[in-house]
């Protein structure tokens, strides 16, 4: 499991291209075969992904942790981004398929991941945060997560947001998670772009063609920076950085936030005139 510490804005606006990437973008999280994890500083998330091809792929009780197994002190919540799979928390089986969603509680021991087929495997994506009470494992589908339609076609950011793990869905200690889909023609996410400096978010972005890539943008509202990011691949966004992006085709992407609280509409809107 990589490790990341947490960086200042003061110390992020003196950052080179390379010098962004290799503090706040995740990189090569879908590895056929493996499970790949990335511990940030940033409210000690874990940010995951685990490929199962034909053999089960367990959730490690990882050395850094100094836990008797991972889930010990933490909850999961889990999101499948290819094929068919199944998530098995201490014997109890959640298959889900893509879009569909996973959450598993403090206290849970033994965790695992398979794919239904091999030459279409899962692709489950996984945030993991810090958690001091126990709520129960549960799944839930995209069509259970009351999906909510935002923006326009004229602003290209026509797009319908599924939210899992929240206040009104899934309960969880802290953890808010959910997922976002761009119509075709819209690019643009995260309108108005925001701060929320009570918690921090990763965004994972999925559905990016070959071909194309989103330019995602971090930073103070008033000293912007911005990473070029390829699918699959996530970015860690500070309490202090405002975030949003677009891309040169339409996506998807995952969001995931902990903190100081759950209130999804609790952010401070940073409106784009104001932007630098």
């Amino acid at each position: 499991m990589q490790v990341r510490f947490q960086n200042s804005p003061k110390e992020t606006s003196s950052m080179n291209t390379q010098q962004l990437r290799d503090n706040f973008l995740v990189q090569n999280l879908m590895q056929p075969g493996k499970i790949e994890l990335v511990y940030s500083h940033f409210d000690r998330v874990i940010v995951g992904g685990v490929v199962p091809t034909s053999a089960t792929i367990n959730l490690p009780n990882e050395e850094e942790l100094k836990a008797n197994f991972f889930l010990e002190r933490r909850e999961i919540g889990i999101i499948n981004i290819g094929g068919k799979g199944t998530v098995t928390a201490d014997g109890v089986a959640f298959p889900i398929e893509k879009l569909e969603c996973v959450y598993l509680g403090k206290g849970t021991q033994d965790v695992t991941f398979t794919s239904t087929n091999s030459d279409e495997p899962a692709m489950f994506y996984l945030l993991s945060v810090p958690a001091h009470q126990s709520y129960p494992n549960r799944s839930m589908t995209k069509a259970e997560a009351a999906p909510v339609h935002l923006g326009d076609i004229t602003t290209s950011n026509k797009r319908t947001i599924y939210k899992y793990i929240h206040n009104d869905g899934i309960q969880s200690c802290q953890l808010v998670m959910g997922l976002t889909a761009l119509e075709p023609g819209s690019v643009w996410n995260s309108v108005p772009p925001h701060t929320h400096t009570r918690r921090m978010e990763v965004y994972f972005y999925f559905d990016v063609h070959p071909d194309h890539r989103v330019m995602h943008f971090m930073g103070e509202p008033q000293e912007t920076r911005h990473l070029i990011m390829a699918t699959n691949e996530a970015v860690i966004s500070a309490p202090w950085s405002m975030h949003f992006g677009v891309g040169t085709a339409s996506y998807g992407f995952i969001w995931a936030m902990a903190g100081e609280n759950k209130a999804f509409t609790d952010m401070d809107p940073q409106p784009i005139a104001t932007l630098k």
